[in-house]
């Protein structure tokens, strides 16, 4: 018992003790220039795409699920903004259409999954294609930068003297938005019970394909929100952008604590994943290493990661 309980506190806690080693061990090679005000607020902009699409995906490994096609999806909507912006829609209008072309894409990730009882790594993986080459022959497949600038290009722009982007802050908000429906709401509650068992969830009247098709969706919306984001990074619509981020999104969720099995994930858990993330790539630039060299130690984090959730998973099954 007693033990239990230690392991659980571990993995709560065990993230951000991560985060401060990796933090200080950065902090130790490069004092100068990785201890500023400047450097952090720059780690914290690089943090908030990957960040706010992660919330999305911790609702959807929570529920036993994964997606595959994030990345795809960010593209997509960062294609579809431009489009709109271009087309002379209003920022706002333009920026729910995004993320409501995104959260449709969710919806039929969903479908596809409870209607034909096909596996989500298979539908989210083909999704995943299928997107990508929705966003290069919507673009023609080239970048589309907008002639008019709005308050979009500057959702990620740093301020003077280090002030934070919109971005950053947007991201916190929804991360309290989504803490407070898993903490609070039915819906959070039916998310744990269908990831942690979804024939007694099922039992006990829970909606499971409705759970699912719903969490896919806002998955893929809050992937959308991070299109939105990243349309503010990139100053345009890329349908080459954000390949390979859906690792760092599962990765960032799985390293705060989430099981990739289902049934457990925190908000502030998958936040400081997020922040190892962004850390170790800004260290890795701050010591001047070569961008291979930066994948292999993502890559390196990556499989640590799907390790100790395997090794965590064995051993609450023990």
């Amino acid at each position: 018992m007693v033990l239990a309980k230690l392991r659980q506190s571990l993995s709560q806690v065990g993230p951000l003790i991560g985060l401060i080693a990796i933090c200080a061990l950065f902090a130790s090679l490069r004092w100068e220039t990785f201890v500023s005000w400047d450097n952090f607020a720059i780690i914290l902009q690089q943090t908030a795409v990957i960040g706010i699409a992660a919330l999305g995906m911790t609702m959807v490994i929570i529920a036993g699920g994964i997606d595959l096609s994030v990345g795809s999806i960010i593209a997509l909507g960062t294609i579809v903004l431009a489009l709109m912006l271009q087309a002379g829609w209003p920022p706002m209008a333009a920026a729910v259409a995004a993320v409501g072309a995104c959260a449709f894409c969710g919806v039929l990730s969903g479908l596809l999954i409870t209607k034909l009882r096909l596996l989500p790594f298979v539908v989210t993986l083909g999704m995943m294609g299928a997107l990508r080459g929705a966003a290069k022959g919507l673009a023609g497949q080239q970048p589309i930068y907008p002639d008019d600038e709005t308050w979009l290009n500057n959702l990620m722009q740093l301020g003077e003297k280090g002030t934070l982007p919109s971005g950053v802050w947007l991201t916190l908000g929804f991360a309290v938005l989504v803490a407070l429906v898993l903490k609070f709401t039915r819906f959070g509650r039916h998310l744990f019970a269908v990831g942690s068992n979804e024939l007694t969830a099922r039992l006990c009247g829970v909606p499971v394909e409705r759970v699912k098709i719903y969490v896919y969706t806002l998955g893929a919306a809050f992937a959308g929100l991070g299109a939105v984001l990243q349309f503010g990074y990139l100053t345009g619509g890329d349908p080459t952008t954000a390949v390979g981020l859906e690792l760092n999104i599962i990765a960032a969720v799985v390293i705060g604590g989430a099981s990739l099995s289902g049934g457990r994930g925190t908000v502030v858990g998958t936040l400081v994943g997020a922040l190892i993330m962004s850390v170790v790539a800004n260290g890795c630039t701050k010591l001047g290493l070569a961008n291979w060299v930066q994948e292999i130690v993502t890559g390196a984090i990556i499989v640590a990661a799907v390790t100790l959730d395997a090794l965590r998973h064995r051993k609450s099954k023990e």
